[in-house]
């Protein structure tokens, strides 16, 4: 069954915190503790922040967090049940990021990914995002890709 795309309502918060426990507990063993996104109140998140799930029939089964920064889309999570993995959701969180950048009239997309996510740099980077820095943020290693949406 095809996912949809929805906005994401307070009564959602649970199953997005859900969701984003199960698809980032595989890090902590890597990582040495709980990654970022499973310490955000996602409460206060779907209040906050442009967010967005897709569903398969009534399941959460992606979760995409969308923060307007000036010129720029702040992509600030994105993330697919480990058993749904494979099924074409993480391109539809993606290319539904695009389009809202696009649609907002931002120059670029930003985001940040741990460095002991590999996997997560070797895919942002395939879509066209390039590093612009590394840093230590909130105590995590981060490295901060950006990718350009109108050519200067």
């Amino acid at each position: 069954m095809p996912a949809t795309l929805h906005r994401a309502t307070l009564e959602d918060a649970d199953a997005i915190a859900a969701l984003v426990a199960e698809a980032y507990s595989p890090y902590i063993p890597r990582i040495g503790r709980k990654p970022g996104p499973m310490l955000d109140d996602y409460a206060q998140v779907v209040r906050d922040d442009e967010v967005y799930v897709a569903r398969q029939a009534r399941r959460i089964v992606g979760l995409l967090v969308l923060r307007h920064q000036g010129r720029e889309l702040l992509l600030a999570n994105v993330a697919v049940l480990p058993a749904c993995k494979g099924q074409g959701i993480g391109r539809l969180l993606l290319q539904a990021c695009e389009a809202q950048a696009r649609a907002a009239g931002c120059e670029a997309i930003r985001l940040y990914t741990h460095a002991a996510m590999t996997e997560n740099l070797a895919l942002y980077r395939k879509l066209g995002y390039r590093q612009t820095h590394r840093a230590i943020q909130d105590g995590f290693p981060r490295v901060f890709m950006r990718k350009a949406l109108i050519s200067a």
